[in-house]
């Protein structure tokens, strides 16, 4: 027969794992319950962007807000990944003698991959943050509810021109980046490898198809409508005051970045994986 040591030892065990499993259960609900908030939020600002009274002037502010103030850092952010992505595939490919390869590799991962991905990720870090923090702000100081009394469906007025807007700027901002993107590799490839610049734009021209730069669009409108999507969920529901403002603000940020680059995985099964 097992000694009493045993049979405690054996029990103290089994609660440790008992407590382990609900803990991963807590979370897990936890979770599933964020998502199904996160999911009814999005659905209810979907419905408000189609339903009657609309309010143009907020989505040209919020396009504004995203779309032009927005533009320099991810023109610089295009650029540069250009020259970078440029440099560093001549450092690779010639190892195989591929050098000629050059310009299809860079427009194809600044217009598949590194244009959307990139130009979502700076949006998140400036526009998607200060959302947060605007309507963070407003739900501490009461002007949220203010709203509901004067008969104004906060949503249809602060979420919806935002959502859409963040659909409609971001795929803006990213035929910009894709642009600048092939002209960052084109300079690096004329200016330091060497390369003719007819025979680059050629080249580059002669590989890209529509499907690459259409797929490129249809991320950057999933990737802006979350960037907004976080930003407004998390500024509206923040509480806590200033500290609370602060704690949405990163949250927007992280959560915006995490959902970019998980949702780049699903678009691409979708697109390219046969």
């Amino acid at each position: 027969m097992p000694s009493l040591n045993a049979i405690v030892s054996g029990a103290a065990l089994m609660e440790r794992l008992l407590d382990a499993v609900a803990a991963i259960g807590k979370a897990a609900i936890a979770v599933a319950r964020q998502c199904g908030r996160i999911t009814l939020f999005a659905a209810e600002g979907v419905s408000q962007i189609v339903r009657p009274p609309f309010y143009p002037r907020m989505v040209g502010r919020s396009l504004a807000e995203i779309g032009y103030f927005s533009l320099p850092v991810v023109a610089l952010t295009a650029i540069f990944t250009g020259m970078v992505l440029a440099l560093q595939s001549a450092t690779g490919l010639a190892r195989f003698s591929a050098e000629t390869q050059i310009a299809s590799l860079v427009v194809l991962s600044v217009t598949r991959e590194l244009g959307p991905v990139l130009a979502g990720l700076m949006v998140a870090g400036r526009a998607g943050a200060a959302m947060a923090a605007e309507l963070g702000t407003m739900r501490v100081t009461d002007q949220i509810d203010a709203l509901t009394t004067l008969s104004t469906n906060p949503m249809k007025y602060l979420v919806a021109p935002r959502l859409l807007a963040g659909a409609i700027a971001l795929p803006l901002l990213v035929v910009v980046a894709d642009i600048l993107g092939v002209l960052g590799g084109y300079i690096i490839a004329t200016l330091r490898l060497g390369f003719n610049g007819h025979v680059y734009l050629e080249n580059t021209l002669n590989f890209v198809q529509t499907q690459d730069v259409v797929s490129g669009l249809v991320k950057a409108a999933v990737f802006g409508f979350l960037v907004a999507l976080m930003g407004c969920y998390n500024g509206y529901n923040s509480k806590g005051g200033a500290q609370g403002v602060g704690s949405a603000t990163t949250a927007a940020v992280v959560s915006a970045s995490v959902l970019i680059l998980a949702f780049d995985y699903v678009l691409t099964e979708i697109f390219f994986v046969r």
